[in-house]
Formats: structure tokens, C-alpha cells, sequence
């Protein structure tokens, strides 16, 4: 796989993250303060690693470079830490099946 597919497919997953990430957003809204602002601190981690998975990619896409594999397992890693941090979220809201889907 070369970079630019990599990145498309990665690009795409992550935009399916961040879709993930504003239903959790605006299911804690609904929620009695006190558990709002317990949820808080977590979906404003797992909004940064989102952040930075996209800063990530798209420097990767715009400068294409020959040897990317480290590139590739920092994104991975990251990927993994929303992954982690989706459940800590969705688990902490009383959602069991942590709203993941088939990610």
C-alpha cells in the first residue's frame, strides 16, 4: 500500500472517529450535570487525540514521503488510544456495547 491510499483509508476511519466523537458529545449534553462533568475531561482527551490524528495525516498526505512507515505506527498507536478512550467514554456513559459498531 502506498501513502496516499494509506492515508485515504486512514483518513476515512478517522473521519468516521470524529463522527462517533460529536454523537458522544451531544449524548453527554443530555446528561444530569455531575455526570457531565465527570464525562468532561474525557471526551476533551479523546477530542485531542482526534486533533492530532488529523494533523498527522494530513502532513503525511501533503508531504508524501518515501519512508513513512514511522508515520504509519504513530498513527496506529493513536488510533489505538482512541480506541481505548472511546470505550472509557462510552463505558462511563452506562453504554455496555461502547457504541463502536464494526471499528
Amino acid at each position: 500500500m502506498d501513502v496516499k491510499s494509506y492515508c485515504d483509508s486512514v483518513e476515512a476511519e478517522l473521519t468516521a472517529w470524529k463522527a462517533k466523537l460529536y454523537g458522544v458529545m451531544r449524548k453527554s449534553d443530555s446528561l444530569p450535570t455531575a455526570e457531565k462533568a465527570q464525562l468532561a475531561p474525557m471526551i476533551q482527551e479523546l477530542n485531542s487525540i482526534v486533533d492530532d490524528l488529523d494533523q498527522r495525516i494530513e502532513l503525511l498526505a501533503k508531504e508524501c514521503p518515501a519512508e513513512w512507515h514511522a508515520h504509519k505506527n504513530g498513527i496506529e498507536g493513536k488510533m489505538a488510544q482512541v480506541k481505548d478512550k472511546w470505550k472509557n467514554v462510552w463505558g462511563a456513559m452506562g453504554e455496555p456495547d461502547y457504541g463502536i459498531g464494526g471499528a
